[in-house]
């Protein structure tokens, strides 16, 4: 496995100083793209044609800016439009977002631990997705397979490109505390450290169908809360009406379900 670790490595540095020396030509978006995203990508199915357009171009510049590798199999095009869609979904509500603290994604093809291992024989395989820090800053890495099951099962809350975007988007500001600046205004930061706090104590007091995990630290809460608010919004907006709205108010976007 230290040849993975070693790899991984090598090709996290090699796309940030790549990136820091060359930005690509936005290339047009693949026809055949279209079909992949109506059948796998509910949010894209359910916009206008009007806005599905806007929504290909967001993705075409996103790879522009930043590089997708894969460690142990061969990268496809549905990988590069998952990891596209996770970057997209969440900051689709604005005209103009660039990931300025993002240079490259490097996918796994299963989970992995904290040492980046993904073999079958390594222990304690449970990570599907982190933003990276230290020799991995700028860059962020994924298991394919929690990739995928984020977009292909379409009545759960979960969605880990969506969770571990939204992770970087509320590190822009420098720390990840589940008070994303670029997002929430000032005036709005205490009420949604009270919404926050109420409902975490409601997801450790088992009150909440809201994902355990959200129960961690406001950081986590953040991420898994935008996970359902995109996966299940119309759940979201029954069962938790003031998350949900501040939910809204924060992506301004107001996504539909699935089911």
């Amino acid at each position: 496995m230290e040849i993975y670790i070693i790899s991984a490595i090598f090709i996290a540095l090699a796309l940030y100083i790549y990136s820091k020396t060359r930005r690509r030509k936005q290339e047009p978006f693949p026809k055949k793209w279209h079909k992949l995203l109506l059948d796998n990508v509910h949010f894209y199915s359910s916009l206008s044609k009007e806005k599905q357009l806007v929504f290909q171009n967001r993705m075409m510049q996103f790879l522009s800016e930043v590089y997708i590798e894969s460690v142990g199999f061969t990268l496809t095009d549905l990988d590069k439009v998952f990891v596209a869609c996770s970057a997209v979904i969440p900051v689709f509500g604005f005209d103009e977002w660039h990931y300025n603290n993002l240079s490259g994604v490097l996918l796994y093809p299963d989970h992995f631990n904290n040492d980046m291992e993904f073999d079958s024989k390594a222990e304690s395989r449970s990570i599907g997705g982190i933003v990276g820090n230290g020799r991995l800053e700028n860059q962020m890495i994924f298991s394919r397979k929690a990739l995928y099951s984020g977009f292909l099962n379409k009545t759960d809350k979960n969605n880990t490109g969506i969770h571990e975007f939204v992770h970087l988007i509320d590190k822009m500001d420098g720390i990840v505390d589940g008070i994303p600046e670029a997002l929430i205004p000032h005036q709005y930061a205490m009420p949604w450290l009270k919404l926050i706090h109420k409902e975490i104590e409601a997801i450790n007091d088992d009150k909440s169908d809201i994902r355990q995990y959200g129960g961690t630290n406001q950081a986590e809460f953040f991420a898994v809360a935008s996970e359902y608010f995109f996966e299940r919004p119309d759940l979201l907006r029954v069962k938790h009406p003031e998350l949900y709205k501040m939910m809204k108010e924060c992506f301004n976007q107001k996504p539909q379900s699935a089911t």
